[in-house]
């Protein structure tokens, strides 16, 4: 079962080391990781999906907060609320004539995705959503064209409603 694990920590040398390494030191691997300072300057939110049964969750969230550099640890899809989830892709596509560029167009109008790059021989798409609306999207795409480029951020995760991280 995928999870979301969200956490504050401390926006200094090393510390995203000491996470990943925690992972690497129970044999967990990470799908994505993302991460980037917030508002505080001090701190970096880092966001990590993993797969594991709740057992394996809870023993990872449990080992995040014992290390100095972590001050928040949640797990997103256990909030009470449950959470949200986005991720953004950019996909690089040929267009080698008109017909190829005009099913390209019509498929980024019905995906809402954006075109952000556009050039004689290619197109550079945009598109942001759950990690299966991209995985769709990117399917998509692969039966009008063939895919030059693919770069996915990783997942980011929120917690609904009320419930934040704060440090």
């Amino acid at each position: 079962m995928r999870h979301i694990v969200s956490m504050l920590l401390e926006n200094e040398a090393g510390a995203l080391s000491r996470v990943v390494g925690l992972f690497s030191q129970r044999g967990y691997n990470i799908e994505s990781l993302t991460v980037a300072p917030t508002d505080d300057p001090t701190l970096s939110r880092c966001t990590i999906l993993t797969l594991g049964d709740r057992d394996e969750i809870e023993q990872i969230t449990k080992q995040l907060h014992k290390l100095v550099c972590v001050l928040r640890v949640s797990a997103i899809a256990e909030e009470p609320e449950g959470g949200l989830e986005r991720e953004i892709v950019l996909i690089k596509v040929p267009t080698p004539n008109r017909g190829v560029r005009d099913d390209v167009k019509s498929l980024a109008d019905i995906f809402r995705a954006r075109i952000i790059d556009v050039c004689a021989e290619t197109l550079t798409l945009e598109y942001v959503g759950s990690s299966s609306e991209v995985d769709n999207f990117c399917s998509t795409v692969t039966k009008i064209t063939e895919v030059l480029e693919v770069v996915r951020s990783g997942v980011l995760g929120i917690a609904r409603g009320n419930h934040y991280m704060h440090n």
